[in-house]
């Protein structure tokens, strides 16, 4: 049975927590408007598929080549999450990136160096999407939904940059442990 709630789950606090895509449409909204950004964001949803797309290949070719590792990825899979819990326990002192050009081009091709990004489709696709489908037109609608999410939450950041700001300053801890909790019962549900 497919964990809909844990995929869930996984998907918005991956899409929604602070990384470079939101960090750099937030930061490029800032600079040239929110109209404007736009150009930047579509290319980062252009990326954020064709990545989701290889992460789905390079995912579905392990699981199918080699059975023997699928409890590895979950192993895997589940190691970030935990990664991600003692990052957002001890968080880094800066999320600023600086020198964004706001072309579609450019988005699209830091895709291919978001390392938060290739982990977030590939721990989707192992965890959670390859042990329930294989046929490719559900998994490639699997790949638009993660690559929608995604944009949603470059868009969220773009509009309301500096109201996420203040809240993630205001009330940090708060967020934070409601994110860990959610990670905690994702990282459970992978194993029941």
């Amino acid at each position: 049975m497919f964990l809909w709630i844990q995929f869930l789950s996984y998907i918005f606090i991956m899409a929604f927590t602070p990384g470079p895509n939101n960090i750099m449409s937030m930061n490029n909204a800032a600079k040239v408007g929110f109209k404007k950004g736009m150009v930047f964001n579509c290319g980062i949803f252009a990326g954020i598929f064709i990545v989701m797309v290889l992460c789905t290949v390079f995912s579905a070719v392990l699981y199918t080549n080699i059975p023997r590792i699928q409890f590895p990825m979950k192993m895997a899979g589940a190691g970030y999450m935990l990664y991600l819990i003692i990052k957002m326990i001890v968080p880094s002192k800066s999320h600023e990136v600086k020198n964004t050009n706001g072309s579609f081009f450019v988005g699209a091709a830091l895709q291919l160096l978001n390392p938060k990004l290739m982990l977030y489709g590939i721990t989707a696709m192992s965890s959670y999407i390859l042990p329930h489908y294989t046929a490719v037109p559900v998994l490639m609608a699997f790949d638009f939904l993660l690559a929608f999410v995604a944009f949603a939450s470059t868009i969220c950041w773009a509009l309301f940059g500096s109201i996420f700001s203040i809240l993630f300053n205001k009330h940090g801890k708060i967020l934070n442990a409601i994110m860990i909790v959610l990670l905690l019962y994702c990282i459970v549900s992978l194993f029941l």
